[in-house]
């Protein structure tokens, strides 16, 4: 892409960062993101509701206020009416929950349902909190677990329990509003939230934007129940093929993992969690986030597992 000065471009597309953000005022800074996506659950209500909590978690990842939305759609021009209703108000509910406005929104016939928001917020142009932030000698603390695109997958496949699909969907729709408040308590160095590229896919551009390697502690890593055991069925949707084709050469790893938690570093995640850094002495006083590594100088790779 052909890139032009703007000295009020505070966040572009240059790092991968989780959205864009542009400066006002001295004061204020718009932060913009657009997420969308096909049904990841049967009910059209839930559905359009995830899909609202995860095209908020883009703001709240750069440290900022979702403050307006408009809604993207693509349906069947002979699709049901109930259903588009309930995927619509599933959303301006979740959106509602998050103290964010929809304004309006675009829609197009298509026989591929796909739903999401762009969302614009507001943060102080010195209290951004981008993905190049990270310092070696951070501790690396995440907000929720993984597993959401294997456990979708398995889904799909007919074998999931319905308690881990219930988890699963009570983890994605959980807005990320508390935990980027409880980020904002602290000195919080960089920031990323874990969607489609995986834990790994985001920690890695996170390292590459910071110049720094991320000890990962995979133990550590909080798994949402069952996905360990779709993992190991064979529940594995392609997009964690792709991520772990594109991100596994920047992984060195200190230890034989099994074949099924590896995978799962590279799931795909719908509404994760906040992955950030701060220093090791403020880790301890965190109440919604865990620790999973530490930020070390750059090494031969951008990420290892331990």
């Amino acid at each position: 892409m052909p890139r032009w000065a703007d000295a009020n471009v505070l966040v572009g597309f240059d790092t991968a960062d989780d959205a864009g953000v542009y400066k006002l005022t001295p004061e204020c800074a718009l932060v913009q993101t657009v997420d969308f996506f096909t049904p990841i659950v049967d009910d059209p209500y839930t559905f359009g509701a995830i899909a609202a909590a995860n095209s908020l978690s883009d703001v709240w990842a750069m440290g900022g206020r979702p403050i307006s939305a408009l809604s993207i759609l693509a349906y069947p021009a002979k699709g049901d009416l109930e259903d588009l209703e309930q995927i619509l108000r599933g959303g301006a509910e979740k959106m509602h929950e998050a103290g964010c406005s929809i304004l309006g929104g675009h829609s197009v016939a298509d026989d591929e349902i796909k739903f999401g928001y762009a969302v614009t917020g507001l943060v102080h142009p010195d209290r951004v909190k981008a993905n190049a932030g990270a310092r070696a000698g951070d501790a690396l603390v995440f907000t929720k677990p993984i597993g959401t695109g294997v456990i979708g997958t398995a889904l799909k496949r007919g074998i999931a329990g319905e308690s881990d699909v219930a988890a699963a969907v009570e983890s994605m729709l959980t807005l990320n509003r508390a935990a980027c408040q409880e980020m904002l308590a602290f000195d919080v160095h960089g920031c990323t939230d874990i969607t489609g590229f995986g834990l790994i896919g985001h920690a890695r551009e996170m390292a590459a934007a910071s110049n720094v390697t991320l000890e990962i502690a995979v133990d550590q890593v909080r798994l949402l129940p069952g996905a360990l055991e779709y993992a190991r069925a064979g529940a594995v949707p392609g997009g964690l093929i792709n991520n772990r084709g594109f991100a596994a050469c920047a992984v060195e790893a200190h230890r034989e993992l099994p074949a099924e938690l590896e995978a799962l570093l590279y799931d795909p995640q719908t509404s994760g969690g906040l992955l950030y850094t701060l220093p090791e002495a403020e880790a301890p006083r965190l109440t919604l986030a865990y620790r999973i590594g530490r930020v070390l100088p750059r090494g031969e790779k951008p990420i290892r597992l331990v």
